[in-house]
């Protein structure tokens, strides 16, 4: 699989992740549970709060935004700004939040780490560790074509 193979991926899977949580908005509290917002996220949902639909729905477009910029990188889509910082950015993001869901759950009793699932920390992290790699195996792959000359 070539860099804009992988990052083609990338993009695909940000933008399933963004739809996912376009989703959990219209499915209610219940979706926020399945998928590990918490116990408070379904609560505020049942009570009819905008707080987990506006917070939801950023998440979505910041996802849906990471998207764009992988299918950019491919060249599937014009040059967007800051192209390889951005790439760059979202691997570590997505890199970061993966590795440290998967030591965290062991480490720390925080009430933010505490107010969901083992199964959802292994399970979320992995999926961002799948994500992370993509990312950075196509900004690798085409660091030289995504320099701001080409």
């Amino acid at each position: 699989m070539n860099g804009s193979q992988q990052l083609i991926v990338a993009g695909i899977l940000s933008f399933c992740a963004a739809l996912l949580h376009v989703a959990v908005i219209f499915g209610g509290a219940n979706w926020y549970r399945f998928f590990g917002a918490g116990e408070g996220m379904a609560k505020l949902a049942e009570s009819g709060s905008r707080y987990p639909m506006i917070v939801t729905s950023i998440i979505a477009c910041v996802l849906a935004v990471w998207g764009l910029y992988a299918l950019s990188g491919a060249g599937v889509i014009p040059r967007l700004p800051f192209l390889r910082l951005a790439l760059c950015a979202i691997s570590a993001v997505y890199l970061v939040r993966g590795l440290a869901g998967l030591v965290l759950p062991f480490i720390s009793s925080h009430p933010a780490i505490a107010a969901n699932s083992l199964t959802f920390w292994l399970v979320s992290s992995a999926i961002c560790c799948v994500f992370g790699i993509f990312y950075l195996l196509g900004t690798i792959n085409l660091w030289a074509q995504l320099s701001a000359n080409h």
